[in-house]
């Protein structure tokens, strides 16, 4: 029994405490945690501004020194660099997978999205403050993505909603980031009903500006671009341009919409851009500037306050940093608490868990309070700022409120009225746009409408006709199946037709492969690339009768729609051009692709293409048309290499063309069938068995991988002549080795003489599912196993690149850090100008070689660059130990200093001490490689005192110390001696002050150049310092030896006279004397 074992456990007591170790929660946080900070800011000046790595830096800093925030995490942040093509952007974004454990961005909102989802599938916060779509907030399908910022569209809702504003329109300036911004809340706000009815993209040119504000007229215009209060030019130059076209009248309000993403200091601030400009302040009168309100500090306060405390470098006025500063410190502080909450709960630190975590929070951020409600949306007030067109500054005249359940805030009056040009401004929209629950048209009178209904009705009979052909001719026109194109939605990619754009503003271009000339039919002229609906397509010319004729025609083109047919998109009529609109395939045509070498094709890949074509063709004569021209030419391969069949159902199109009739080239008639070619007219009148035929020498053509009767040596016009008069029969011969024979089989069926033996496409198909015997022919998966491989060696190359160019880059930092401290370096990378900084006290080390020119005589030039590479190169390693700056070297001249950029109180004096006797003790051993029994002495003089620091000079930028405190500090040098540390009794009372036993020798009273008799010291050494300083005298005899014997140096070896070796001799007893002297 258990009795029997008194010293053993109990099972009760082991299973206890079992089950007590296994309930214990595992520690779930790792020891660091980095924070992304993403965004354009090496490629858009405006936003660099914003000064992200000192701002994360900062946000860093605090949270680490605040216990309850880092406690056991230490954070980390990384800049990364986002491309301000939004394409590149994602695909930068995709390489960020390993650079942090969270992300504040992105900053362009057209790949939110996609960012979204990438974070999604990494497990990875997002804390975004660009993001526009409302979509994002779906919690199930975005889990990791949450909002560090509220939503602007709410704020603009809300106001357009207080005044009564419906008649919306938005201009963004040419950037990509703009653009998108643009778009995403041109759409949120209509999700909201809100009849946005004007998007467009300005070119930033003085007739693209103008361009877009003509179609702007009595609007409420959002302007997507950087505001000209932070420097935006683009803003500035509309602003101007409204002015000069006397548009600044009341009847346009212009709403920045960067100015919502951030807190823009207003309170006894003047914004220079608006002092030195009166045009742009009178056309600033019509703006009306929404921000985050900051009721205790404004920013440029609160970076006052940061630089006063050393947080910051003051490199930089407050007013040269964008708000948008604040905006990064505030994500980062965002996701620090939602960090901390996740700890507490003692969960995963995983994306979803963060986000969720982000809710219910109230913080203070860099310069306002920031609050969370249930869901993760920030609570944050707004103010409405507006001027007078007189004053410079901006005066307060709204506040937004948010509400903590329902999008719409609430806007309170101020007590000050907005001032509009002229006394007034747009007028109220009285409809119904802003009526909750009511599906608004724009506030039509309904007794209007009834009598109009009533009246349509009476007089129905006789117009019925003209009615119904009035609406046929609106539905080709309008809507989303209408057929005729105009500029307005094609948009031309060919230089040569870019002048036909006119003015077309909100269309963008992109890059795209031609289609080989030969694809086309030979009837058709000419060919355009060109987008239309952000997708690819292809434009063919037309005669300009066809649209009035062929209509019905167009419509039946246009309701066909299979997967392996390539569908017909409109029909193109503007600017004297009528064309045919059908979608682009970037592989061009299937004879382009047969005729690629590179291009590898085995049976899988051939029978795969070949089923595509049977497929299309199948589609087209089960619809009942017959293609006419079906030829590799007029077959087309996707970017995922399906084969569509395209120029189909044209034959009254063409026939309109070719009037009259042109005998078409002997190589296009290759693929007609026998019987058409001897009626006549061949190509404008064709049958489902000729298409049969058609589709066997297409067969023929895929097999061999050549052209139509390749195999024959006859030329084109002979086949024609053959095909037309047999017999004999005249065909192509395909050997066995090319396909199977079944293949072969059925590719003789096809092109039998008589039509009525050869199989329809529904047969074909069958038999051609058993040659493949049941096998699914899937190009895609053949493409996949060819291109995993490829895939793989690509993402290894890439890696391998991106590792480089980080090296590269970091070596290119750390290049400048070395020669410009990393507070100016910062502000010169973001193109701020540095301002001179004066520093209270500050220590300087000046030293110098003695008899340097005297080496320098009797030295090759480079041995006098390796003797100074040496000496600066062994200084260098030493200062590397101290809290000190190295400010330059001049020739054999060296300066150090402490204190500067970075203060660092009093320690200045004991830092360049401390260095100076490292430097000394390392002096006392070193030798020169081409002299090494001369010593190399220095002298070494310190001073302490007040110094003005900046950057001089625009080419090879230099950071200079100005002020008698350098010039004192050099005097100390020049005044001193051989393996001597001359000092300042300014320096000497620092010293005093701090009493760390530094061994120091009175001088006495020594004249100091330009400054009179001062008493001065020597340092010596200091408690705890065991490194071997060099004596005074004991290098002088060496030296000694080495000035006196230079003047005979060279004549030496060659000198013969008597009286010669004599005065040597003699100067040579002289030198013996002379060392027993001093060694006594």
């Amino acid at each position: 029994s258990l009795s029997d074992f008194p010293h053993q456990p109990s099972c009760e007591f082991l299973f206890i405490l079992l089950a007590s170790l296994c309930l214990l929660p595992c520690p779930t946080q790792a020891a660091w945690f980095r924070v992304g900070v993403v965004g354009p800011w090496g490629c858009d000046p405006l936003f660099a501004k914003a000064l992200p790595s000192v701002a994360a830096q900062l946000a860093v800093n605090r949270i680490n020194k605040d216990a309850s925030l880092s406690y056991a995490v230490t954070f980390e942040y990384a800049v990364l660099q986002e491309p301000c093509e939004t394409s590149r952007a994602l695909e930068a974004f995709v390489g960020f997978h390993t650079k942090a454990s969270g992300y504040i961005g992105p900053a362009n909102p057209g790949y939110c999205d996609a960012a979204s989802m990438l974070s999604k599938g990494w497990n990875k916060a997002l804390f975004p403050w660009g993001c526009v779509g409302y979509e994002l907030d779906d919690v199930r399908s975005h889990p990791t993505f949450a909002r560090s910022m509220a939503r602007p569209t709410w704020v603009l809702l809300s106001v357009m909603s207080y005044f009564r504003w419906a008649h919306i329109g938005i201009i963004s300036s040419s950037e990509d980031i703009w653009m998108e911004t643009a778009t995403k809340v041109a759409d949120a706000l209509r999700s909201h009903g809100m009849p946005v009815r004007l998007v467009t993209f300005m070119e930033n040119t003085p007739h693209g500006i103008r361009r877009a504000l003509t179609k702007v007229r009595k609007m409420i215009v959002i302007l997507c671009m950087h505001s000209v209060l932070i420097g935006g030019t683009a803003q500035r130059l509309l602003l101007e341009t409204a002015y000069d076209m006397q548009m600044i009248d009341g009847s346009l309000v212009f709403l920045p919409y960067d100015t919502l993403l951030y807190s823009l200091p207003y309170h006894n601030v003047t914004y220079p851009a608006l002092k030195r400009n009166n045009k742009l302040l009178r056309a600033y009168d019509a703006v009306l500037t929404i921000t985050i309100d900051s009721p205790r500090v404004s920013f440029y306060e609160a970076y006052r306050e940061a630089m006063e405390r050393g947080e910051v470098a003051s490199t930089l006025k407050p007013q040269q940093v964008s708000p948008l500063f604040g905006t990064i410190y505030n994500s980062v502080i965002f996701m620090a608490h939602a960090v901390h909450r996740v700890r507490e709960s003692r969960e995963w630190m995983s994306g979803g868990n963060l986000a969720q975590q982000s809710r219910n929070l109230a913080f203070q951020g860099f310069s306002h309070p920031i609050k969370t409600n249930g869901s993760g949306a920030a609570l944050l007030e707004y103010l409405i700022l507006d001027t007078d067109g007189i004053s410079w500054e901006l005066k307060p005249t709204h506040r937004y409120l948010r509400k903590c359940c329902t999008s719409i805030g609430m806007v309170r009056f101020l007590g000050k009225d907005i001032h509009f040009p002229r006394g007034y401004g747009p007028k109220k929209d009285a409809s119904c746009w802003f009526t909750p629950g009511v599906i608004c048209s724009g506030g039509e009178d309904v007794a209007t409408l009834t009598s109009s209904i009533g009246l349509l009705v009476l007089l129905g009979p006789p117009l019925f006709p003209l009615i119904r052909r009035r609406i046929n001719q609106i539905r080709l026109v309008r809507g989303p199946n209408k057929i005729l194109l105009t500029l307005a939605d094609v948009t031309f990619i060919n230089p040569s037709l870019s002048n036909k754009k006119l003015s077309l503003d909100d269309s963008r271009t992109s890059g795209m492969k031609s289609m080989s000339e030969r694809s086309l039919a030979s009837t058709i002229s000419t060919q355009s690339p060109a987008t239309y609906e952000n997708s690819n397509v292809v434009i063919f010319e037309a005669r300009p009768s066809i649209y009035e004729l062929q209509c019905n025609s167009f419509e039946t083109m246009k309701d066909m729609r299979h997967e392996n047919v390539n569908p017909f998109l409109g029909f193109f009529h503007d600017c004297g051009v009528f064309a045919i609109v059908t979608e682009f395939c970037s592989r061009g045509s299937l004879e382009d692709l047969l005729l690629n070498e590179d291009v590898k094709l085995d049976w899988m890949f051939k029978s795969s293409l070949l089923l595509d074509l049977i497929k299309g063709m199948k589609y087209l004569h089960h619809r009942g048309v017959s293609h006419t021209r079906l030829k590799s030419r007029n077959c087309v391969v996707d970017g995922r290499f399906v084969l569509k069949v395209t120029d189909y159902g044209y034959n009254e199109v063409l026939e309109a063309q070719r009037f009259p009739y042109v005998e078409p080239h002997a190589d296009e008639l290759l693929w007609t069938a026998p019987e058409i070619l001897r009626s006549g007219q061949a190509g404008l009148h064709g049958t489902l068995p000729g298409d049969v035929y058609s589709f066997a020498i297409i067969m023929q053509e895929v097999v061999v991988r050549g052209p139509p009767f390749c195999m024959l040596d006859l030329s084109d016009k002979e086949i024609i002549e053959k095909l037309c008069k047999p017999p004999p029969l005249c065909r192509p011969v395909v050997s066995p080795d090319y396909a199977p024979m079944e293949c072969i089989q059925l590719m003789k069926q096809c092109w039998n003489e008589q039509p009525d033996k050869r199989p329809a496409f529904d047969e074909i198909f069958d038999q051609f599912k058993n040659i493949n015997k049941g096998k699914k022919t899937n190009i895609i998966d053949s493409m996949l196993r060819m291109l995993e491989q490829y895939s793989s060696n690509l993402e290894e190359l890439i890696r391998e690149r991106t590792e480089e160019l980080e090296i590269e880059k970091q070596k290119t930092e750390k290049l400048l850090t070395q020669m410009l401290p990393p507070s100016v370096a910062e502000a010169l990378k973001v193109g701020g100008t540095v301002e001179p900084e004066y520093f209270d006290q500050v220590s300087l080390y000046f030293s110098d070689i003695v008899g340097f020119t005297t080496i320098s005589a009797n030295s090759e030039p480079i041995e006098v660059v390796d003797l100074l590479n040496d000496l600066y190169t062994l200084f260098d390693a030493i200062i590397g130990n101290h809290d000190v700056y190295k400010v330059e070297t001049i020739g054999d001249a060296y300066m150090v200093a402490s204190g500067v950029p970075v203060p660092n109180g009093i320690r200045h004096a004991t830092e360049i001490a401390n260095m100076a006797l490292d430097i000394l003790s390392a002096v006392g051993t070193f030798k020169m490689r081409h002299m090494p029994d001369v010593p190399v002495r220095i002298r070494i003089g310190l001073h302490t005192g007040p110094c003005v620091a900046g950057v001089v000079g625009l080419t090879m930028p230099r950071y200079c110390l100005f002020g008698d405190t350098v010039t004192t500090a050099s005097r100390m040098e020049s005044s001193g001696m051989p393996y001597r540390i001359h000092v300042h009794q300014s320096t000497v009372k620092v010293l005093h002050e701090l009493n760390l036993g530094y061994k120091l020798e009175l001088r006495g009273r020594t004249e100091v150049r330009g400054k009179g008799i001062e008493e001065t010291y020597w340092l010596v050494g200091r408690d705890g310092f065991t490194k071997p300083l060099p004596c005074k005298n004991n290098h002088i005899m060496p030296l000694l030896k080495f000035e006196i014997m230079q003047p005979f140096k060279c004549p030496m070896t060659a000198l013969k006279m008597k009286d010669k070796t004599h005065l040597i001799g003699s100067f040579c007893q002289a030198y013996d004397a002379l060392s027993i002297f001093l060694c006594v």
